[in-house]
């Protein structure tokens, strides 16, 4: 029997999370069956989402991982293959290469379990749980085909220097948009400059409203928002005629029980003729292998970078998930295992 690693959510969230909202055990796993494969995580991520996720207590933390085959009873994943998977918070999994995600809902996760780590260049494996894997795909998608930017256009992005938002402000400038981000320290903002944003304000010392009427008088064509709340309905209020959003996170609810204040917002889209969408990126996955080569093409020509921060070690996975509320890190968090 190998013995195995996982953390559970031993209480639900009321609140801000916290380290008390998890415990690790340990498990035996059974010996694998015909077709069966064993894999050990190499990297997992850690994302919002998980946050608002439907999970009962006890339940293992949904996520992806990059792992590897450590012992196989299927010739298609001999050990040494890498593979992505969406196994929660566990270090060593037995499955089936063709089983169901149990975490599927129709689109809002994979509908496989296991998937193949794409073909599109010679990256870290990493990457594929950030800028070439779900993060990445969803900027993309949502830009590209909730947004549907044109040159000239100016974009707002809220959330600018995460794992999303820092790619939906670099396609955009790719596109020949002129680019809005905020940010939460100087280090951020700096990076994001790097980057190319043309104009990057700080929301703690600069509301939406100021920083728009200061770099966007005439008003903005798309919003990709990453934060919800008072700021996305500011950007909303500023969108020009035919405007597009892409309501994609709502960061700054997940940590509260209340609701925020309702506007007739229902009057502002209309005399606009606006297009609010949200997106759930695996709506998406038929087309991701083909976005994904676009974007490496990208990093190559060295028009689209990236920042990891990394947290050393599996005990970290639930450090690094409080990080991401915290705010202080640029880029994809990740946890190396």
């Amino acid at each position: 029997m190998v013995k195995a690693k996982r953390w559970i959510q031993i209480k639900p969230f009321e609140g801000p999370a916290s380290l008390d909202n998890f415990k690790l055990i340990e498990e035996e796993l059974p010996a694998l069956k015909d077709g069966e494969i064993l894999i050990e995580a190499l990297y997992l991520t850690v994302d919002p989402y998980m946050r608002v996720f439907p999970k009962r207590v006890d339940d293992t933390p949904i996520g992806q991982q990059v792992a590897r085959v450590t012992e196989s009873k299927n010739a298609a994943y001999p050990v040494g293959k890498l593979v992505l998977a969406m196994v929660g918070w566990r270090d060593k999994t037995v499955l089936h290469p063709d089983q169901d995600n149990p975490f599927y809902v129709t689109r809002f996760a994979p509908k496989k379990t296991l998937s193949q780590i794409p073909d599109v260049g010679d990256f870290p494996s990493s990457l594929y749980l950030g800028i070439l894997g779900m993060p990445g795909l969803t900027a993309y998608f949502g830009l590209l085909e909730k947004c549907r930017p044109k040159p000239g256009d100016v974009v707002v992005v809220s959330a600018a220097a995460g794992a999303v938002g820092s790619v939906v402000g670099q396609i955009a400038k790719i596109k020949g948009c002129t680019v809005i981000g905020s940010a939460g320290n100087q280090e951020k903002i700096d990076w994001l400059k790097s980057l190319g944003f043309d104009h990057v304000f700080n929301y703690k010392t600069t509301t939406v409203g100021q920083a728009i009427k200061e770099f966007a008088p005439d008003g903005i064509d798309c919003y990709f928002d990453n934060v919800g709340g008072d700021y996305a309905l500011t950007v909303l209020d500023s969108l020009r005629p035919y405007g597009r959003m892409c309501c994609c996170g709502q960061i700054s609810r997940y940590d509260t029980t209340q609701t925020g204040p309702i506007k007739d917002l229902i009057h502002t889209i209309m005399i606009n003729e606006l297009s609010v969408s949200g997106i759930m990126v695996y709506s998406y996955s038929e087309n991701f292998t083909s976005a994904q080569q676009e974007m490496a093409n990208w990093i190559k020509e060295g028009k689209l970078q990236y920042r990891e921060t990394l947290f050393d070690g599996f005990t970290k996975l639930p450090e690094a998930f409080l990080e991401i509320f915290k705010g202080s890190s640029a880029g994809k968090l990740i946890v190396k295992a």
